[in-house]
């Protein structure tokens, strides 16, 4: 891409990172989508610091595992040809220091449109206020299990 369409589209994508509200509505919106249909992987990268990690506990191999945002775009295009995904933040507690933020926002996923949910958890998301905007810097989820409730602190149902 240009950098005279990098600039334009970013230009498109300037108010998904004025605000918190912002970044986490549109955060939730890039990875929700059809069985099949491309993700939102330009806006994404707008939102993301260019040095952000994504990291969650593989149940099957047992260990942490800590992504680049394109290693888990890839991931993700992986999955989504074979299932939709809908996810939606059902509840979100923010504390805000200076210039860093961090966010707790327990979700729901479904893997239909309007279906059942399917899983929830959480996501710790770590931002950055850096050129006037945020920055996702950092997002780790962990799913719900039964061993693992989501506590009544987080969850607002």
């Amino acid at each position: 891409m240009t950098t005279g369409n990098l600039k334009a589209q970013n230009k498109i994508f300037e108010n998904d990172a004025k605000t918190i509200d912002a970044i986490m509505k549109a955060s939730y919106e890039v990875v929700s989508g059809e069985k099949g249909a491309k993700r939102q992987w330009e806006r994404d990268h707008y939102l993301h610091h260019p040095k952000a990690v994504y990291s969650y506990f593989d149940k099957v191999k047992q260990e942490q595992v800590t992504l680049t945002l394109q290693e888990f775009h890839q991931a993700t295009d992986d999955m989504v040809f074979s299932t939709a995904f809908y996810e939606n933040e059902i509840n979100r507690e923010v504390r805000i220091f200076g210039n860093i933020a961090q966010v707790w926002s327990t979700y729901e996923t479904r893997l239909e449109k309007n279906g059942k949910v399917a899983r929830r958890g959480i996501n710790s998301i770590q931002l950055i206020f850096e050129n006037n905007r945020w920055y996702i810097i950092a997002w780790i989820f962990s799913g719900e299990t039964d061993q693992n409730l989501i506590p009544k602190t987080f969850d607002r149902n």
